[in-house]
């Protein structure tokens, strides 16, 4: 079913949804439909932003949208298939293990193996370019951020919070609980000489792999 629509100035339209797997499966077949006027479709955590070329196309893109007919299956939008599009190794050495232990009650062991044992979704990108929302993985590793956010998180280093599990592109302050960090070798997340910049893009499937330090 389709979300609330908002007009979103004058050159866009904001599509909202209860969950990350309806932004998935609408961002989807919005693409799939390659709707007149639309020039780019932005997926969130629970909204999908309409690039519109002109005013004009605001009016018939709602009408389109309410035409669209599509059955979601939250579950069947985040059950994996058969192999990962992107493999990344991981050191499980984060300076968060310890915090992470304490509000999950999974002994290091397990987080990694809870980490490592499904595939994880590109929900949406954000925050910094490259950096990618994986959605998807085992609930128990669902944790809040932490209180006092970090002012500098190193480039590789991999967090979780709340429903998501990511990758930091780049250095930056980051409020994310850090379990590990991309092993040596690992292709760029963000390489503005590749023909897609970012190595993670909505809707792929990843694969975490531990790897030793």
């Amino acid at each position: 079913m389709l979300g609330t629509v908002h007009d979103y100035g004058d050159l866009a339209l904001l599509l909202e949804f209860d969950s990350t797997a309806q932004v998935l499966a609408w961002t989807d077949a919005i693409r799939r439909a390659e709707l007149p006027g639309v020039v780019d479709i932005v997926p969130a955590a629970r909204t999908v932003l309409l690039k519109l070329a002109g005013p004009r196309y605001q009016a018939p893109t709602r009408q389109r949208l309410a035409a669209l007919r599509i059955d979601v299956d939250p579950e069947a939008e985040l059950t994996p298939p058969g192999r990962a599009d992107v493999t990344l190794g991981v050191v499980y050495d984060g300076p968060d293990l310890d915090e992470v232990s304490r509000l999950t009650g999974l002994t290091r062991d397990e987080i990694v193996a809870a980490h490592t044992g499904r595939l994880w979704r590109v929900g949406f990108g954000g925050f910094a370019p490259g950096f990618a929302y994986l959605v998807g993985g085992d609930p128990r590793l669902e944790v809040p951020r932490r209180a006092e956010p970090r002012t500098r998180v190193p480039a590789g280093a991999v967090g979780l919070a709340g429903e998501f599990t990511g990758v930091y592109p780049r250095e930056s302050p980051g409020g994310w609980q850090l379990i590990g960090r991309l092993a040596d070798g690992q292709e760029s997340l963000w390489d503005i000489n590749r023909d897609k910049p970012a190595l993670l893009t909505a809707g792929m499937w990843v694969q975490f792999r531990e790897e030793g330090s």
